[in-house]
């Protein structure tokens, strides 16, 4: 499994935990030409984009810290760029979900969801 199939593997591992905690799933891997948005989900009166991060361990630093301030500038434009073509009454929020995977694919994998973390 090449690195673009493990992210999409990641994404659609993290968009299954979201749903079975209760969020609706409304887009996955929504591009702009200034960023992108790994999944934009809704629950309890927000709508949540969400960055997925996906690693094997996090001896060299946690999966959270790879989500820098110009990657939360990106994710943040391709936020406001969704809202103009989606409108929505409910409060935007930004998340991320790390997901720890040793053995890749093929093993157990961690899953930790971090709310409002930017």
């Amino acid at each position: 499994m090449d690195n673009r199939e493990l992210g999409a593997w990641g994404e659609k591992k993290a968009a299954g935990y979201l749903r079975l905690h209760g969020y609706k799933i409304i887009e996955m891997n929504c591009r702009f030409r200034q960023g992108e948005i790994d999944i934009v989900a809704s629950k309890r009166g927000y709508i949540v984009f969400v960055e997925v991060k996906l690693r094997k361990n996090d001896s060299y630093a946690e999966a959270r810290e790879f989500v820098t301030a110009a990657k939360q500038q990106r994710v943040t434009t391709a936020a406001q760029l969704w809202l103009g073509q989606n409108e929505t009454e409910l409060q935007p929020r930004f998340d991320v979900i790390e997901i720890y995977a040793p053995d890749g694919a093929k093993g157990k994998v961690k899953i930790n969801h971090i709310e409002n973390a930017f």
